[in-house]
């Protein structure tokens, strides 16, 4: 990955940037620092959707009422919401490769696909899908 790629966050590094989290790598927390310095740092449209399902379904405990708390995690310095395009909505259906179904995973993997951004992730299948070669990744 180059210094100066953008960055897509995955749902989970965005919430455990808003919570502080110290298990982030160094390396993934300076290239997170460095991109939103540049303006470079994404988040896919569909993850405030999936915080919201969690939440719904007792998988996330929030500090605030879900809205108030997604509203306050988009203001994260130098994050920008990336919205869901059209080329990003049929991408996510015409992955290459063997990439399992869950729906929010292959909108953000499209989403980076399609910015040409770097993932930046801990899920062990979109890893994986990245050593595959079919999308830049950054372990979180």
């Amino acid at each position: 990955m180059s210094e100066s790629e953008q960055l897509v966050l995955d749902t989970h590094v965005w919430i455990w940037l808003n919570f502080g989290m110290p298990g982030l790598k160094p390396q993934a927390l300076r290239l997170i620092d460095e991109a939103a310095g540049r303006g470079d740092l994404r988040l896919p449209a569909i993850c405030p959707w999936e915080v919201a399902l969690l939440t719904s379904i007792r998988r996330l405990e929030l500090y605030s009422p879900v809205r108030d708390w997604v509203r306050r995690a988009l203001d994260l310095p130098g994050l920008q919401l990336a919205p869901m395009t059209p080329d990003i909505a049929v991408e996510a259906c015409y992955l290459p490769g063997d990439f399992h179904g869950d729906p929010a995973d292959r909108l953000i993997v499209a989403t980076a696909r399609v910015e040409g951004a770097t993932l930046v992730t801990r899920d062990a299948g979109i890893l994986a899908y990245g050593r595959a070669g079919y999308l830049s990744v950054l372990t979180a």
